[in-house]
């Protein structure tokens, strides 16, 4: 299919660099993500099989472990509808599988989130590349810019004026007007946050910066943020309690 990442050159076609640093290439510093498939069926759960090649040509199999996992998958479709946040499993030959739940007609960005385990500078990486679903794909417009949302009865504010570049975001989260401090850790962190990019679907994945003691989390959560540019972002923020994870999701703007 024109236009899709994950074959050998790509990287060159996704533009400047800081294209790739947003996740929006298959290839970047010799490493390279790779499938089988450009095509995922709709409407049914589906293995999806993928490997990271090395600047060798070989299936990577080793991997630093980051946030408590070897690495993270994410899929969203165009319309930045349709969140997965996976943790897939590596087989000795380097090949990785993650369990998708069914996902709807449309194109697809899927992105793998993954430091090579070749020492303590080795950077983290983000590749990505799309694939297609068949059937009519009917676009959800994206929601009005917010800084609140509840979620399984929560509810979450970001408290930020957010500015395209580095800066500190903070979100609250309570439960019928009381601050929430019972959250448990996920992640080796209280709360884990990815935003994508109306238009473009970069990935900025914010750190958190609170230390974590316990089941005893909140109501501040802090992250660290780099949004790199202006514009709408649709932002995920998961957190646990009492064993069930939970997402809230909502739209912030970026002058």
């Amino acid at each position: 299919m024109p236009g899709i990442p994950g074959m050998p050159g790509m990287a060159h076609a996704a533009g400047t660099s800081q294209g790739l640093a947003r996740g929006l290439a298959a290839e970047q510093d010799g490493y390279r993500l790779d499938a089988a498939t450009c095509s995922v069926p709709a409407g049914r759960p589906t293995a999806y099989r993928f490997t990271i090649t090395g600047p060798d040509g070989t299936p990577v199999t080793d991997f630093a472990v980051h946030q408590t996992r070897k690495l993270h998958f994410y899929a969203i479709r165009t319309d930045l509808t349709g969140f997965q946040h996976l943790h897939p499993d590596l087989a000795d030959d380097g090949t990785w599988t993650a369990d998708l739940a069914a996902l709807a007609p449309g194109t697809w960005r899927l992105y793998a989130d993954f430091i090579p385990n070749t020492g303590p500078h080795a950077p983290e990486l983000v590749l990505s590349r799309t694939v297609t679903v068949p059937g009519r794909a009917t676009p959800t417009p994206l929601p009005a810019p917010t800084d609140s949302t509840t979620v399984d009865g929560y509810t979450v504010t970001l408290h930020a004026q957010p500015m395209a570049g580095a800066h500190q975001l903070t979100a609250t989260v309570s439960q019928d007007g009381r601050p929430v401090t019972d959250l448990q850790p996920y992640l080796d962190a209280y709360a884990h946050l990815s935003a994508f990019h109306e238009g473009d679907q970069a990935l900025a994945h914010l750190h958190p910066a609170n230390t974590v003691n316990g089941d005893h989390g909140g109501p501040t959560l802090t992250f660290q943020a780099l949004l790199p540019e202006p514009g709408n972002w649709r932002v995920f923020l998961q957190f646990q309690t009492a064993g069930q994870l939970h997402t809230a999701e909502l739209t912030l703007h970026v002058d």
